[in-house]
């Protein structure tokens, strides 16, 4: 399997989301599974590709060239994809993956997986969508999305596009029980 990890690249964060990532790595080591992330070098994005290339992990970096010219890369991981911009950056971290992840992150990681989530209800991303909701970091969305079904912005089906979970012990069976998606979901993206 190959994962798309979308996640925070900031080292100020607390313990605990290290802590997850981790724990969520080893996991995913243990498997075999690839991850595929935004290739950077500090924060979550860092660590997962600290514990990959320690433990000789399949993982793949994917980042603008911009990024790259700033010296934002990992240098330990050799599979990289350098695009022209952030809008094939978010094309190509989705490319052939089995799922995606959304660990604890800021606005480029929300907004990565608004996309996807966009995506899916239109049918043209069709994998299972977890987000690790670590400490409550995401309660809110949960709660944001609740609403959008509540007053019929999306309807209690579009729920299913993705899974919260709270520990990264979660993420592999959800990954493996998420509901299946066609792309004849594009006929049920308009709430009417």
């Amino acid at each position: 399997m190959n994962i798309c990890i979308y996640c925070s690249s900031s080292d100020k964060i607390a313990p605990a989301y290290f802590h997850a990532t981790q724990v969520m790595c080893d996991l995913f080591l243990e498997q075999n599974m690839m991850v595929t992330f935004g290739g950077g070098s500090s924060g979550l994005m860092g660590a997962i590709a600290d514990i990959y290339c320690e433990k000789q992990g399949r993982i793949r970096g994917i980042m603008p060239q911009f990024m790259k010219d700033i010296e934002w890369a990992h240098t330990g991981v050799t599979d990289f994809i350098f695009t022209e911009d952030m809008r094939e950056r978010k094309e190509k971290l989705i490319e052939g993956v089995d799922a995606v992840v959304a660990l604890a992150g800021g606005t480029g990681t929300l907004e990565e997986l608004m996309e996807t989530i966009t995506l899916k209800r239109l049918g043209k991303f069709l994998k299972p969508i977890i987000i690790l909701n670590t400490d409550g970091f995401y309660d809110d969305l949960r709660r944001f999305f609740g609403k959008m079904i509540d007053e019929k912005f999306l309807t209690a089906s579009h729920g299913e596009m993705w899974t919260f979970v709270d520990k990264p012990e979660e993420i592999l069976p959800a990954i493996h029980n998420a509901p299946i998606f066609s792309e004849d979901c594009i006929h049920g993206a308009v709430v009417r």
